[in-house]
């Protein structure tokens, strides 16, 4: 199990735990943990929908592919550690992290 922080629109935390050994991708999890993570694409980095800034944690995570980039640029604000939820996959390197939801509430 990993364990991360996600800071929501408001500025409330809230400690997740999520299976690393599923495949799942953070937006995934977002999703079945119930925040406003809209992802209509549905994980395929094609809508910016699951925008996520991670606040903490940023340097373990892998670097964002060219194809996220994309999407992440026609953004009306997106931040140097911003990310695509569905890009994130839950993994040991999550750990302790903390990730702010940015979606629609950029």
């Amino acid at each position: 199990m990993v364990t991360f922080t996600v800071e929501d629109h408001d500025g409330n935390r809230q400690t997740v735990e999520a299976p690393d050994d599923m495949g799942l991708s953070l937006m995934e999890v977002l999703k079945a943990s119930e925040y406003p993570v809209l992802a209509t694409c549905g994980g395929m980095a094609l809508c910016a929908t699951c925008h996520v800034e991670i606040v903490e944690g940023e340097n373990e995570l892998c670097h964002a592919t060219d194809v996220e980039l994309d999407q992440l640029e026609n953004l009306p604000a997106y931040f140097p550690t911003s990310r695509l939820a569905c890009q994130i996959r839950i993994s040991p390197l999550l750990e302790g992290a903390v990730v702010k939801l940015r979606g629609e509430d950029n």
